[in-house]
């Protein structure tokens, strides 16, 4: 089965075939840098994380992911000037936050990310194209902006299936000077309740860049004229994603063959946002439950599904990560000393690689990852060692191409290069312990025994009695 995307302009599954054969690029619109991210900014970034690693890992595609950092625009200035500090060093201090939490997520690092104010020279070379072609036009006033003709290029509206009679006016800039309510800004000329360092000198005036020429440009600049997959949460469709394509077709680009949309997540029903004040900031989430849980949570759900959050919904993400740790320290114990922690991808069983061909079908490959976990416990207790050699393969494998795997050094476990030496040294100690404790059980001295497994216990080590034997797992920390 090859890979299927679901494709948001044509409204339908499509097969994933790339310009350039064994090569990916990818853009996806990163976060303005107003505020520390909440676990509903990040998703974005997890789910095509998902996508990055399932081309690589799986189909051997060299990816070329660009995610932007949108470090100038209007909530950024007001907020500097809310706060007394300067745009640049606030932008700055979200934009290492937001690094910070994707991190800690275990969301790989895009091979460029560039920012808005690094781009400025693209994005003039952009707009000049764009009035050179008659489908941009600087305004009469004197204000320096400089606004798209959405009147002029018939196919505005093709993504989102709109048609333009049927659109309200463009709401990212005052309507001075503009020939139509609906075209949309390219350009903004400085205010003067704006500050200085905020603008830059272009043969239409004084300004700052439009959201939406920002992402073209850099998209331009790092991936061509063309390239295979655009993403970005879905409400980002319209005007944002809409206007990108269109500017770009109307330059002559061929732009993005495949767009790819996130949904929400939602708390109550309502998009997560400060405004709603249930924002939940990653740096606070991580501090109550393991980032692998929060990363486990936000993968389990498919891209193109709504997460809605509530109480508890931590704990339980955190429970089905143990349960996959739990095996896979069992696994451990069990195989002979020495086996390889190195995922092998081509360990995954069909089911779950034709799950994640159909459209990155996370809920039906985690399906197939949770029986082989059971049937990898019930291969440990049958004493059946080809059976779990397999089951830990494939776990390990199918673990790490969504980014949870228990094992993987990000989040501290063990590998083939020593890292986990806390892990092994953990384990040597309790497992004296359990001698001990089945020394005392085999003669007869129960009370021992208990005291063993009490003071386990209370450092909070889990003993579980099985017909192989004792094994042992970490209590679950409550969130």
């Amino acid at each position: 089965m090859s890979l299927r995307l679901y494709d948001t302009a044509a409204r339908e599954l499509r097969d994933f075939q790339p310009l350039v054969p064994g090569k990916v690029g990818i853009y996806i619109c990163g976060l303005t840098t107003q505020a520390a991210p909440h676990i509903g900014h990040v998703r974005f970034a997890v789910a095509f994380d998902v996508l990055r690693r399932w081309l690589e890992g799986r189909h051997g595609y060299a990816v070329t992911l660009v995610r932007n950092v949108t470090d100038i625009d209007d909530k950024i200035l007001a907020k500097s000037q809310e706060a007394g500090e300067e745009w640049f060093a606030l932008s700055y201090r979200n934009e290492v936050a937001t690094a910070a939490a994707l991190d800690s997520l275990g969301v790989l690092p895009p091979t460029y990310e560039p920012r808005a104010t690094g781009h400025i020279p693209e994005m003039v070379a952009l707009m000049e194209t764009l009035v050179d072609k008659g489908h941009a036009y600087a305004a009469t006033d004197g204000s320096g902006d400089v606004y798209f003709d959405v009147e002029s290029f018939p196919e505005y509206g093709s993504l989102t299936h709109q048609k333009i009679e049927d659109m309200e006016a463009a709401q990212d800039a005052d309507p001075r000077g503009k020939r139509d309510p609906r075209d949309f800004a390219l350009w903004k000329g400085r205010k003067e309740s704006e500050p200085a360092t905020a603008s830059w000198a272009t043969p239409f005036g004084v300004g700052r860049p439009g959201w939406h020429l920002e992402c073209s440009a850099m998209a331009r600049k790092y991936l061509g004229d063309a390239f295979d997959i655009h993403g970005g949460g879905v409400d980002l469709r319209f005007p944002h994603h809409e206007n990108e394509q269109a500017q770009s077709h109307a330059a002559g680009l061929g732009f993005t063959t495949y767009w790819l949309h996130n949904a929400w997540v939602t708390v109550g029903g309502e998009k997560m946002s400060k405004s709603l004040g249930n924002s939940l900031v990653v740096s606070e989430v991580t501090k109550v439950a393991r980032p692998l849980a929060v990363r486990y949570y936000l993968t389990s759900a498919h891209y193109r599904s709504t997460i809605e959050y509530h109480e508890g919904s931590l704990r339980e993400a955190e429970a089905t990560v143990e349960r996959i740790e739990g095996f896979l320290t069992r696994a451990l114990r069990a195989l002979p000393e020495g086996t390889s922690t190195t995922p092998d991808h081509s360990t995954v069983p069909e089911a779950y690689a034709a799950a994640m061909d159909d459209d990155l079908n996370v809920s039906g490959a985690l399906a197939v990852l949770h029986d082989t976990v059971r049937a990898g416990n019930t291969a440990i207790d049958d004493g059946d060692d080809a059976a779990l050699a397999a089951a830990f393969a494939a776990v390990l494998a199918m673990t790490d191409l969504l980014g949870v795997n228990p094992l993987d050094p990000h989040w501290g476990g063990v590998s083939d290069t020593g890292a986990g030496d806390a892990q092994a040294a953990l384990d040597s100690l309790v497992q004296v312990q359990l001698e001990a404790r089945a020394a005392a059980r085999s003669a007869r001295d129960f009370a021992t025994a208990d005291a063993i497994r009490d003071q386990l216990g209370a450092a909070g080590i889990v003993i579980e009695d099985t017909a192989s034997g004792a094994n042992w797992s970490l209590a679950r920390r409550e969130s």
